[in-house]
């Protein structure tokens, strides 16, 4: 129980810093939250080999997991955030803070256990688990990409 919970936890935070870095670039006009979604669907479709059948059950399933799991965690991020920018936070806003992003990482558990049993209606327990890895794997994959981009544009503006 405590794996899962870890593993839960880790990819979530996981999913919590791509989507906080996808909010930042979108800000800066960087960032195309279609074409990324589009590409992270299809990674994930091909990663985990979904017939077009199962993709169109499963896919706009695993969107609206992300879009609550967003939600969940924005009361976190924000609290964090606020730590972030101020030079003397208290004790109590730390813990305040600490609580917020605990309870999320609950709720956060609790949504992927539910739709962990609406996803079992629709595959295989192999391409279940070939899923949390491509979920990985993709997240991996962006953060390797968007990084690099980050430098080259960098060094663009620098010259």
């Amino acid at each position: 129980m405590r794996n899962i919970f870890f593993i839960t936890f880790a990819t979530i935070s996981m999913l919590i810093s791509i989507e906080t870095t996808a909010q930042e670039n979108d800000r800066d006009g960087l960032f195309n939250r279609e074409a990324f979604e589009a590409k992270r669907n299809a990674f994930i479709t091909a990663e985990i080999g979904l017939t077009p059948e199962e993709a169109a059950k499963f896919i706009p399933l695993c969107d609206e997991l992300r879009r609550k799991r967003f939600e969940i965690g924005k009361d976190c991020r924000n609290q964090s955030r606020e730590i972030r920018k101020k030079e003397n936070a208290t004790a109590s806003e730390y813990t305040k803070a600490v609580d917020t992003c605990l309870e999320a990482g609950i709720k956060e558990a609790e949504l992927d256990k539910e739709y962990y049993e609406k996803f079992k209606k629709i595959l295989s327990p192999e391409k279940l688990y070939k899923y949390r890895d491509a979920e990985f794997k993709f997240a991996r994959q962006f953060m390797r990409e968007d990084h690099g981009q980050r430098g080259r544009r960098e060094n663009q503006r620098e010259r």
